[in-house]
C-alpha cells in the first residue's frame, strides 16, 4: 500500500459526489430542524401535546435541535476543504455517531414502506395530528441526511485516511485477543435477542405491557442485524481472513454497525430511565436498562478494536487518531 495518498487519489468525481452529498444532508437536516425549533417555540407559548409535560417536551426536543445542528455541521464538514483540516476526534466520533442513528435506517425504511408499518420520529410523540408540512420536512429531514450520510462520509474517511480502506483483509496482522471474543460474544447475544423479540419471541418482555407492533419487530430485525454485522466485520479484521477480501467492506460494515450499537442505545437509555411523557418500553426495565448499558460499552469497545486494526494496517500512512502512525521498519 503507497503511503502519502493524496485526497485527489480518490478522482476529481468522487470528490464532487461527496461535496454534493454533504451539501444534501446539511439541507436536510435543516429541514428537520426547523421542525424541532417550531415545536419547541410553539411549547414555550403553551402548546405541548397533551400526554407531554411542556418541560418534558421542551427538554426532549431541545436535545433533538443539537443533534440536529451536529448534523447540518457535519454535513457540511464533509462537502468543504475546512472540513479536512478538524481534529480528528471530533471528526471520527460525530461521523460515527451520525451513520450510527441513520445509515441502518436506510433498509429498514425501505422495508417498512413495503409492508406499510407504520413509524414516528424518536424525538416526537407518535401522534399523528401532526401539520402534513412537519411530516413531510421530518421525512425528508431523515432520509436525506441517511443517504448524505452514505455517500458522502464514506469518501471523506477514504481521503483522510486512505490506509484504513485500501489495500486486501490479509495485508494488515491478525489481532485475537480474549476482550475482543468477549464483546463479539457480548454483541451477538444481542443480536440473538432482537432477532428473539424480531420474531415474535416474549423472553424478558413484560406481560403487562403492549407488545411491540409490526414497527416495532422491523426495529428489532434491524438492531439484530447490524449487531451480526458488527461482530462479522470486526472478527474478519482482527482475525484477518477472508485474506483477499477488499479491506474497504469489513471498515465500513464496523464502522457503521458499531456506531448503531452506540448511538440508538445512547438514545434509549435516557429515555427508559427518565420516561420522559410517560414513555414505557416493551420489555422489564431492568432488561432495556442492561441491553442498553451492554450495546454502548460493545458499541465503543468494538470501534476501539477497528481505530486500532485499521491503524495498523499499513506501517507509514498515518492512523485515524494521533498517536496512531507506525515506524517504517528499518
Amino acid at each position: 500500500m503507497t503511503a502519502g495518498l493524496s485526497a485527489a487519489s480518490v478522482g476529481a468525481r468522487w470528490s464532487v459526489i461527496r461535496r454534493l452529498a454533504g451539501y444534501a444532508a446539511a439541507l436536510s437536516m435543516a429541514l428537520y430542524l426547523v421542525v424541532k425549533v417550531v415545536w419547541v417555540v410553539a411549547a414555550l407559548l403553551g402548546h405541548a401535546p397533551d400526554d407531554f409535560g411542556t418541560a418534558d417536551w421542551v427538554v426532549l426536543n431541545a436535545v433533538t435541535v443539537v443533534m440536529a445542528v451536529t448534523g447540518v455541521a457535519l454535513g457540511l464538514a464533509l462537502a468543504q476543504r475546512w472540513g479536512r483540516r478538524l481534529p480528528a476526534v471530533p471528526v471520527i466520533f460525530f461521523s460515527w455517531v451520525g451513520a450510527g442513528f441513520l445509515v441502518p435506517m436506510l433498509p429498514y425504511a425501505l422495508i417498512r414502506s413495503v409492508l406499510g408499518a407504520s413509524g414516528a420520529d424518536p424525538g416526537s410523540d407518535g401522534s399523528d395530528a401532526a401539520p402534513r408540512w412537519e411530516t413531510v420536512f421530518i421525512t425528508i429531514g431523515f432520509a436525506g441526511m441517511a443517504v448524505g450520510l452514505a455517500v458522502a462520509l464514506p469518501i471523506y474517511l477514504r481521503e483522510r485516511w486512505p490506509q484504513a480502506f485500501l489495500g486486501r483483509v490479509g495485508d494488515g496482522q491478525a489481532q485475537p485477543s480474549p476482550l475482543v471474543t468477549a464483546a463479539l460474544v457480548v454483541a451477538g447475544g444481542l443480536a440473538l435477542l432482537w432477532s428473539h423479540w424480531a420474531l415474535g419471541g416474549t423472553l424478558g418482555l413484560d406481560p403487562t405491557r403492549d407488545r411491540w407492533d409490526l414497527n416495532g419487530r422491523l426495529l428489532n430485525a434491524s438492531s439484530g442485524l447490524w449487531a451480526l454485522l458488527a461482530v462479522w466485520s470486526i472478527w474478519v479484521l482482527t482475525r484477518r481472513r477472508p485474506r483477499r477480501l477488499r479491506l474497504w467492506i469489513p471498515t465500513a460494515l464496523a464502522f457503521g454497525a458499531s456506531g448503531s450499537l452506540f448511538a440508538w442505545s445512547a438514545w434509549k437509555l435516557p429515555m427508559v430511565i427518565l420516561q420522559p411523557g410517560g414513555f414505557i418500553t416493551a420489555e422489564y426495565t431492568l432488561v432495556a436498562v442492561v441491553q442498553h448499558a451492554l450495546s454502548i460499552g460493545v458499541g465503543l469497545a468494538l470501534m476501539a478494536v477497528l481505530l486500532r486494526s485499521t491503524s495498523t494496517a499499513d506501517t507509514t500512512a498515518p492512523g485515524w487518531l494521533p498517536g496512531t502512525q507506525k515506524a517504517p521498519a528499518p
